[in-house]
């Protein structure tokens, strides 16, 4: 199986109350080609840099097995850049900067080798950009997943329920859910976005886990809900691309395994989650570019044992 990511390849200026990391590696399709790297080695990748960028940091993407035929390289401007400043408890933050730059005039191009993706997992960028990317397509792929933001739910909102009415997964946080959808009900919510298209969805809660609802057409009584919890950490230095990194490695299992069972959407959840838990452990990749087989499958099993109980029936009072 091969996986197709669009999004941003950028700079990050990150402060947090734990440090300041200054100009380094950060967009969603960075984290999402990284995080998906360490489940299957077809990966490939669509977007836009400046000639600024690290050749370095492009041999490692290509060491990870992302083809990087589709990354648009302009010599002569600078790439995407955000710097933004996290409160204490890290859940919120405030951009200092947004400096778009090559971004302001992408235009994606699918390579013709790359139409043949099993897999595309659309980035947080402009739906426009997005429908564009899957209009590409001859054939219509395995599985479309699609991440997006409150910026374009307030701004091109026409233009995202277009293009979610293509995708099979969304994939947002519980603020967006809401904003989307006018219900705070998250099952409320679910409902709605359903009726929009997508049949799966993913909602996000940070520290306090994600939700999957799967919607069937066919049979309502079908319709099924999964809670994975998030991982107890002991120290959380950067959230920065947590959530791409999630979505990386929810996708990424999904195109290893070629198994789009309910069942196996859970456990994507959980490895998705795994690799968050990473992400957030120190600035920009330099986790996540720490990690193998063995550290992954250790930190799922704590998952695992996170939610995996025993129980007895309570004895009759009859």
């Amino acid at each position: 199986m091969s996986l197709l990511t669009i999004g941003t390849v950028a700079f990050d200026d990150i402060q947090t109350p734990f440090g300041h990391a200054e100009r380094v590696i950060g967009g969603a399709a960075t984290y999402i080609a990284v995080s998906a790297s360490y489940f299957l080695q077809d990966i490939k990748l669509v977007s836009v840099v400046g000639g600024d960028f690290p050749s370095t940091e492009l041999d490692y993407l290509r060491s990870r097995g992302v083809n990087l035929d589709g990354l648009q390289i302009k010599q002569d401007e600078k790439s995407f850049f955000w710097a933004g400043k996290y409160r204490d408890d890290l859940n919120t933050r405030d951009t200092l900067a947004t400096e778009l730059n090559v971004l302001a005039d992408f235009n994606p191009v699918v390579p013709s080798h790359y139409k043949n993706a099993d897999f595309v997992m659309l980035g947080n960028l402009t739906p426009a950009v997005q429908k564009q990317v899957i209009e590409q397509f001859p054939q219509r792929p395995k599985l479309i997943a699609l991440d997006t933001m409150n910026f374009w739910i307030s701004s091109a909102l026409d233009d995202l329920k277009e293009v979610l009415g293509m995708v099979d997964v969304l994939i947002i946080n519980d603020e967006e859910a809401r904003q989307l959808t006018d219900e705070y009900s998250l099952v409320k919510a679910a409902r709605v976005i359903h009726a929009m298209g997508p049949r799966y969805l993913v909602i996000k809660k940070g520290e306090h886990g994600a939700l999957l609802f799967y919607n069937s057409d066919e049979d309502p009584a079908s319709d099924q809900i999964f809670f994975a919890p998030a991982l107890p950490l002991a120290e959380v230095f950067d959230p920065t691309g947590a959530g791409d990194t999630f979505a990386g490695g929810f996708i990424g299992y999904l195109a290893k395994t070629g198994d789009l069972s309910f069942g196996n959407m859970k456990r994507a959840v959980i490895y998705g989650s795994a690799m968050a838990s990473f992400c957030v452990e120190a600035f920009s990749l330099d986790r996540l570019k720490e990690l193998n087989e063995d550290a992954i499958q250790q930190r799922v099993d704590r998952f695992v044992k996170l939610v995996n109980f025993d129980i007895n029936r309570a004895p009759s009072a009859l």
